[in-house]
């Protein structure tokens, strides 16, 4: 008798095993000379070399899915026993559809869902950066963070830097309570809000700890190199001239860069020019960088923001 064991350290063993371990229950049923047994997070099996080897084939494709599409049902499990011992590929349960961008969680289909947010899609195959300029609700940041974690599932980069300038929108940070990070993290919540969307929370935590994924201010940028990463700078019409200029010059080899903003929502004193103006002026000519300009049509939030949008623009002329 062999025994064999697989490690979900990265996963939440309650997403994998089902409620009430339902899934561990099915794959029992469907492998019953085998013995199951789970510890936390290793799952241990025993049985004969031939029933462990299929079982491992099954597991491991089930783990992949789960990575796919961030859910595991009692019917996928059946589809995907149903499919290897036909010996077909893992790959037949990938979506036909080429412009879903990433599976959610849930199963939750994320694609570019406006004309604008699809030339986002579009630019970021045959530029290494593009600039996403447009009005709040337009989807910039999300289809950025999408487009990130698409190039991190493919392997296509070692990492994500997701960055922001902490600057207030007539609010005090000091008086927050707090440390730094707790003053500073409202300023990044928009992020979180969406990478939470688009990975299963143990493996997005694992990310975030060993730095495969790094959330930070704009000012701890300095003097770095970004290497192979995708790194995506949101709200950069907040950030200064010399700001804008310092992260853009971070791009390292085998990088790609999104830089987002609303140029209509600046909130740095008068004093302060912003850098996206500035770069939305000097950069539009410059191969290898695309600008990409959203507007009122690309609101996905509630109808009533286009409204509001449409109000206030109204209201400058």
């Amino acid at each position: 008798m062999t025994e064999n064991s697989f490690s979900l350290e990265s996963y939440s063993p309650l997403e994998i095993y089902g409620v009430n371990d339902s899934n561990l229950e099915l794959l029992r049923e469907q492998f019953p000379k085998l013995k199951i047994v789970a510890r936390d997070e290793a799952l241990k099996v025993q049985g004969d070399d031939q029933d462990i080897e299929q079982f491992a084939q099954i597991f491991n494709s089930l783990l992949m899915f789960y990575d796919n599409y961030g859910r595991i049902q009692q019917s996928d499990i059946m589809t995907l026993i149903g499919n290897v011992s036909a010996n077909e590929e893992v790959s037949s349960f990938k979506e036909v559809n080429a412009d879903v961008l990433v599976h959610g969680r849930n199963g939750m289909m994320i694609r570019a869902r406006t004309p604008n947010q699809q030339v986002m899609v579009q630019s970021i195959s045959s530029n290494d950066m593009i600039f996403a300029i447009g009005p709040a609700g337009t989807g910039k940041t999300y289809t950025a963070v999408a487009l990130a974690v698409r190039a991190l599932k493919n392997k296509e980069v070692r990492r994500i830097v997701l960055t922001r300038p902490a600057v207030e929108a007539g609010e005090n940070l000091g008086f927050l309570p707090g440390d730094l990070k707790d003053k500073l993290d409202p300023y990044l919540q928009p992020l979180y809000d969406a990478l939470r969307d688009m990975i299963p929370t143990q493996k997005l935590l694992g990310y975030l700890e060993d730095g495969t994924i790094e959330i930070a201010p704009l000012a701890f940028m300095r003097g770095r190199t970004l290497e192979g990463a995708f790194a995506i700078l949101d709200e950069a019409q907040n950030a200064t001239e010399g700001q804008l200029k310092m992260f853009l010059t971070r791009m390292g080899n085998s990088s790609k860069f999104v830089i987002t903003g609303d140029i209509t929502q600046i909130d740095l004193p008068r004093n302060q020019a912003s850098g996206l103006v500035q770069a939305s002026r000097l950069l539009k000519d410059v191969k290898g960088i695309k600008f990409v300009m959203l507007d009122n049509r690309d609101v996905v939030r509630h109808k009533l923001v286009t409204s509001i949008i449409n109000a206030y623009e109204g209201d400058k002329k």
